[in-house]
């Protein structure tokens, strides 16, 4: 039988022509937006974990010293030896003062003065008394002169038989008299003089000075109070007027714990680094062990003076010292490391080192750790920057960016 010619013809499927049906039109354009958006998702998925750098923040490793080591650390207080609470040697009411907080003073110079009217008067009057005490001597002294005179004129009249014996002898006593009168005339001025001096002392007085050169921390009372060198008048009256802290004479002053004391000694090399400037290494040296411990604390306490003082370093600032001992060329001491920056693992101990922008997973061996910090005993050799509590997206050779923290 023939074959149908139009039949198969209407059969046959031209190539293309299903595909049209989803490849023209709006179902083409939607295709395109499908896969333009995964392709946008999938860079910015790469750009975030990939080919961005991880935001870190970093430490440095503090490097070895090749002769010195901590033996010890402990913490303190930095204080005065000489501070003075002034006041006055009497009680008055100030009338003026000549200071503030803050203020630099000279040994001697005047910091306050009290009202004075009534020790003015009292010098006046001693002042007159004094006056009126030399008078009554002149006037002693002239009249025995007079009298000196007298007499010898009678002793000569008696040997002469001129006048009677008697006449003599009233001379002679009236000498002896004036002469008595003349001593304790005398005797009344060197009192009137030293009514003077206690008078003068007492002016003196109204002046409040420093006891010693050093910088006014406190000022206590104000014109028109009163001061006293005792507590008297119960809260009107004020016992000070300032403090004053010589500041040549800042030292360190720490508790160590009882149970090691013996790795402390005189003239022992110190560290110290003041909570105000944590970067900031002080050297210093141990004056005195305090020859006696504290039974409540369990403690000895430690007089460190410092190598060389600095306007930085103010009374009662919190500080904190590591007690250095000479290891010798033989024994170099190891690098330390916050312990933030240690990671963990079954692998063992490791840190990430920045260098050049990018991570790198270095394996260490770590020591011992105090206060925060790890001796790396391998590993390191000090001076690397190294990231703290590294993300656990972090990978070797990872970008990275320094935040702050």
């Amino acid at each position: 039988m023939p074959l149908d010619q139009e039949a198969l013809e209407s059969l046959r499927r031209t190539p293309g022509a299903g595909a049209n049906r989803y490849t023209r039109g709006p179902g083409r354009r939607r295709l395109w937006f499908v896969l333009g958006a995964i392709g946008v998702v999938a860079a910015i998925v790469f750009w975030r974990f990939a080919g961005a750098p991880v935001p870190v923040q970093t430490v440095t490793v503090e490097a070895p010293s090749a002769a010195d080591g901590a033996v010890l650390n402990a913490s303190g207080y930095v204080v005065a030896r000489r501070l003075a609470t002034v006041s006055s040697k009497v009680t008055g009411r100030i009338s003026e003062v000549l200071f503030e907080e803050g203020a630099a003073v000279e040994e001697g110079q005047v910091l306050a003065r009290l009202d004075g009217a009534t020790a003015q008067a009292d010098h006046e009057v001693a002042l007159r008394s004094l006056e009126a005490a030399r008078r009554s001597l002149r006037e002693i002294e002239v009249r025995l002169a007079d009298a000196q005179k007298t007499l010898d004129r009678n002793r000569s009249l008696v040997e002469r038989a001129l006048v009677s014996r008697s006449v003599l002898d009233t001379s002679e006593a009236e000498v002896a008299a004036l002469q008595a009168r003349l001593a304790a005339a005398g005797a009344e001025v060197n009192v009137a003089q030293a009514r003077v001096a206690v008078s003068r002392q007492g002016l003196d007085d109204l002046l409040i000075r420093a006891p010693f050169a050093g910088v006014v921390i406190s000022k206590d009372a104000q014109p028109g109070e009163t001061v006293s060198p005792i507590s008297a008048g119960g809260g009107f009256t004020r016992t000070g007027i300032a403090t004053i802290v010589d500041m040549e004479s800042r030292e360190i002053e720490v508790d160590v714990n009882e149970a090691y004391i013996n790795r402390v000694r005189d003239g022992q090399r110190v560290e110290a680094v003041i909570d105000a400037y944590p970067d900031w290494k002080v050297p210093g040296r141990v004056i005195s062990i305090v020859p006696t411990a504290d039974r409540q604390k369990a403690t000895v306490r430690v007089r460190i003076g410092f190598e060389q003082l600095d306007p930085r370093i103010l009374p009662d600032m919190g500080i904190k010292v590591r007690f250095l001992e000479d290891r010798g060329a033989s024994a170099p001491a190891s690098p330390t490391l916050d312990s933030r920056a240690l990671v963990r693992g079954d692998d063992g101990t490791s840190v990430w080192v920045v260098r050049d922008g990018k991570v790198e997973r270095r394996v260490v061996r770590a020591g011992d750790e105090q206060d925060g910090r790890v001796v790396v005993l391998e590993g390191l050799q000090g001076g690397e920057a190294v990231v703290v509590n590294p993300p656990q997206r972090l990978r070797d050779g990872a970008a990275v960016e320094l935040k702050a923290e």
